[in-house]
């Protein structure tokens, strides 16, 4: 089998409301190529809700925009430890969870009571369209690379292909949960103390 990759790296504009890639994609899809967007985004974002918060509109821009299969990327999850501490548990960030607990992280003498209005009505734009998930990327941890290659073939159809022999199998244990856990997905669990 064969793919494109087309790398955009901080060229945000180009995915979230310019239409030149737009157009790209939908003259690639004519060819009858199956398309997926894989977005990376730097996990230290999650060390500030600020930050965050703008994460997740951009991400949820660049869905919408593209119309394509969209997998949102947590990158460098192994040297977060480097950052400091987050405010919560890592899969608070990448299944987002219960966003109004970042509104309690923004710091009003910086930003102002109203901008943290408007980060409010933000995050609830991100909660009602109910689009945005990050999966992490540890490139320490061979089970996390597994994983989202996974995600990328079932969202870009490839566990559907005629050719692909596990691709049943394969998408019965993706689905059923009958991957095995490794110490790093256990640490990640949700804890909002």
């Amino acid at each position: 089998s064969s793919g494109i990759n087309a790398e955009y790296g901080g060229q945000v504009e180009l995915y979230t409301h310019h239409s030149s890639f737009r157009r790209i994609v939908e003259g690639i899809a004519k060819w009858g190529v199956q398309l997926c967007a894989v977005s990376l985004v730097d996990s230290h974002y999650c060390a500030d809700a600020a930050k965050f918060i703008s994460v997740l509109l951009t991400s949820l821009s660049s869905m919408l925009h593209l119309e394509l299969p969209h997998i949102n990327v947590l990158s460098k999850v192994d040297i977060l430890s480097k950052i400091g501490p987050l405010d919560f548990k890592l899969n608070y960030y990448t299944e987002v969870l219960d966003l109004s607990y970042l509104l309690e992280r923004l710091d009003e003498r910086v930003c102002g009571k109203r901008f943290v209005r408007l980060n409010a009505a933000l995050i609830g734009l991100v909660e009602d369209y109910n689009l945005v998930s990050f999966y992490p990327l540890n490139v320490q941890d061979l089970g996390c690379l597994h994983r989202l290659c996974k995600a990328i073939d079932k969202a870009n159809g490839y566990v559907y292909g005629e050719l692909e022999e596990r691709s049943v199998v394969g998408l019965t244990h993706s689905e059923s949960g009958m991957e095995l856990e490794s110490d790093y997905d256990r640490s990640l669990q949700y804890d909002a103390s």
